[in-house]
């Protein structure tokens, strides 16, 4: 029998919403989304969902703890209402950073998110670039991971830039810079970041050629922009002809805007898997990729149930 395919979509990124839609053809689902005066979320679904094969899209963008009530208490609304399967489509996956205990006596809060999205009543999450791939292994429910480097690298190989070499701004992202700089045939660097002693200015040593040649910094997420800031006068102290920046998520919270407007990059390329609001919009440098043609492909395979993983083969 062929469930009927249905995408709701919460207050926090309704634009990427309707985006899929559009690819998918489909009208986005009727949902009251509103608020008690005393702050409690409060959700009526508006449609017939019963037996069908529901997708839910919410970012876990600012502010984060609402965003992510107001997805669960979406998925428990089309529970009740009978759909035959529902699958959390989190674009940017928040508290993905708090993914290991790196002190004593803290949580491991990308866990309880997990669990908590599982006994709201997911069958299933579609989520891109989670900060740490073993967040995977949190849930207990099929979770696709897409990555926005096909995105990304259409962007970049459009512009035809000579002499590119792919920079991972620390160690963590060698991983991700690596697999980038292999599709494009491109070099690749690395930034080593150390203090040298007590109370010493960190010293970025590179470890690769920039001299003479476009950098592109690579990053999941650009969050108050220290590291792709730094990174990038490193690049440019080394020699580097221009440096350019590029993540899948910008949460630009803090200073981030003044510091990247400041620095010395080119451009910032981010995708829309966070809304940009007020200032981010006129900011000249952010250059804004859709990622939901991606979203909405991974979407329709997983209806039909084909292959998610073919799409970056």
């Amino acid at each position: 029998m062929n469930r009927e395919l249905k995408l709701f979509s919460g207050s926090a990124n309704p634009a990427l919403a309707r985006a899929i839609c559009s690819y998918l053809d489909l009208p986005l689902g009727a949902a009251t989304v509103s608020s008690f005066s005393d702050g409690e979320i409060r959700i009526r679904v508006e449609e017939n969902v019963r037996g069908a094969d529901v997708f839910v899209t919410q970012s876990c963008c600012s502010p984060v703890n609402d965003s992510i009530m107001e997805m669960l208490i979406m998925i428990d609304a089309l529970k009740r209402s009978s759909a035959n399967r529902i699958t959390a489509v989190i674009p940017y996956f928040g508290y993905a950073r708090q993914d290991r205990k790196d002190q004593p006596r803290v949580p491991i809060s990308a866990k309880l998110v997990a669990d908590i999205i599982t006994t709201a009543g997911a069958d299933r999450v579609l989520t891109m670039d989670l900060h740490a791939s073993q967040i995977q292994g949190f849930f207990n429910i099929p979770v696709d991971n897409l990555y926005a480097l096909p995105v990304l690298m259409d962007y970049i190989t459009k512009r035809k830039v000579s002499d590119l070499v792919v920079v991972s701004p620390d160690a963590g992202g060698v991983e991700r810079a690596r697999a980038f700089a292999k599709r494009l045939q491109a070099n690749l660097a690395i930034i080593d970041k150390r203090r040298e002693g007590p109370n010493q200015a960190q010293v970025m040593n590179i470890i690769g050629d920039v001299q003479g040649k476009s950098a592109l910094l690579l990053d999941d997420m650009i969050d108050t922009a220290g590291t792709i800031v730094q990174g990038a006068q490193a690049c440019l102290d080394k020699g580097a002809r221009e440096v350019w920046a590029g993540c899948s998520h910008g949460v630009l919270s803090g200073p981030a805007l003044e510091r990247l407007q400041q620095s010395g990059l080119t451009e910032v390329l981010v995708t829309d898997s966070i809304p940009l609001r007020g200032k981010e919009q006129k900011c000249p440098k952010l250059k804004v990729l859709s990622v939901a043609p991606l979203f909405g492909e991974a979407i329709r395979r997983i209806h039909e149930d084909e292959s998610v993983s073919s799409l970056f083969v």
